[in-house]
């Protein structure tokens, strides 16, 4: 039996004009630019960023969120959420990562090497989750959304992400397997099955652990019985789960490999410091071809950049038609503090992990790479960590009272 924590929808009486128009013209008449001064392609990634903006924000989908409270009060709604969204997501990217086309044009999945680097880096990014209040996504669309405190996390993630290229060279010397696709190893079929096997184990436990824990399920959305709320929100987890995996396709068509988030602020964060005087293009991860071509380029000519760019603003967007866009400037100092160093944390491990919650976790899992999965075990070890020293830095660790069937 299932138990939903309901409250009556209303319409939001109070959107946010100024906000609203504000975000609708900037993505428009960004779309219009980059169309012009780089192609249809990057105008069109723009738009897609901008709609997982709103998806995610409309949604609330949050995978730092998701996973504290299952760890803190074996609420499993997040969890199960996202193993919908991954058994979806392989069902249309394993097919086509195998063929390595898509409408004709070719493409490759997010598959990294699996090692020493990926368990450092996806442990820290997770304790970095729980202090800095959010993933790499969730910073994106809750400084859309108007919170100031994420600002904070943001920064400091850019400096973090920064600080682990430069350390790049020592973290990939250590002991690692070769970039593993199980889609290539196994054959699309086998794959299929492996991973909805763990999804469907992983689903099964959340069931488990909540109803032992609260006796029924607790579902903490308010389920959608008016056309009206899918413009003003809320949305489903699930809807929101599986609208994530069809921009992230989207992307795959567009872009040639899947959705990531964090390159561009290791992107910004070294043309940050070359305006500040640091030779960071003679540091070896910047002196790879690929990521001198990037850093040599324009930020508009950055698929990742453009994307992130958009979810802010898609972000704003929603939260202005929710009626919620109020940026609140006073942040508890406790709070601060965590912000930065949780944003240290995650620009750091994420570097190290070849990827965020985004990258490695979500494409890299669709994307068929053993160390996508590798990075979920680290991550959420990371976060049960980071969950317990919320307090330590006045924050919120949510719970339910238990009750019984």
């Amino acid at each position: 039996m299932s138990t939903t924590i309901t409250a009556p929808w209303r319409p939001p009486s109070n959107i946010n004009p100024g906000a609203l128009w504000t975000a609708l013209a900037i993505v428009v008449l960004g779309a219009w630019y980059l169309g012009q001064a780089v192609g249809p392609r990057q105008s069109a990634l723009y738009i897609v960023g901008a709609l997982l903006g709103v998806t995610l924000y409309h949604a609330a989908f949050g995978f730092t969120s998701a996973w504290r409270v299952f760890i803190a009060d074996g609420r499993g709604e997040g969890l199960r959420a996202q193993m919908i969204m991954l058994a979806v997501g392989v069902a249309l990217f394993f097919p086509v990562l195998a063929a390595g086309s898509l409408f004709g044009e070719p493409v490759k999945g997010l598959v990294a090497p699996a090692g020493t680097s990926v368990v450092v880096g996806a442990f820290i990014f997770g304790i970095g989750m729980q202090l800095g209040g959010g993933c790499a996504s969730g910073t994106l669309y809750t400084v859309g959304g108007g919170s100031t405190r994420m600002i904070v996390t943001l920064l400091a993630f850019i400096a973090g992400s920064l600080v682990g290229t430069a350390h790049m060279p020592f973290w990939t010397a250590l002991p690692q397997l070769a970039p593993i696709s199980l889609v290539k190893s196994l054959g699309v079929a086998p794959a299929l099955a492996l991973n909805w096997l763990v999804f469907g184990l992983i689903f099964a436990v959340t069931v488990v652990v909540e109803k032992r824990r609260h006796g029924k399920l607790v579902a903490a959305h308010v389920q959608p019985d008016h056309t009206a709320r899918w413009l003003h929100g809320p949305w489903p987890l699930v809807a929101g789960g599986i609208a994530l995996v069809l921009l992230n396709f989207a992307t795959l068509a567009l872009a040639g490999r899947p959705w990531g988030v964090t390159s561009a602020f290791a992107l910004w964060g070294a043309k940050a410091a070359t305006l500040a005087g640091v030779d960071v293009a003679s540091w070896t991860y910047w002196s790879a071809p690929a990521n001198a071509a990037t850093l040599n380029a324009p930020v508009i000519e950055d698929v990742t950049s453009v994307m992130d760019i958009g979810i802010v603003f898609g972000a704003m967007l929603a939260a202005a038609l929710a009626g919620r866009y109020a940026p609140v400037w006073r942040v508890p100092l406790r709070s601060l503090v965590a912000a930065v160093v949780g944003g240290l944390l995650l620009g750091y491990g994420a570097r190290l992990a070849y990827g965020c919650n985004i990258g490695a976790y979500f494409s890299g899992i669709v994307s068929g790479s053993l160390h996508g999965w590798l990075w979920l075990v680290a991550a959420f070890i990371g976060n049960v960590f980071g969950t317990r020293l919320r307090p330590l830095f006045g924050l919120e660790v949510e719970r339910v009272k238990p009750t019984a069937c």
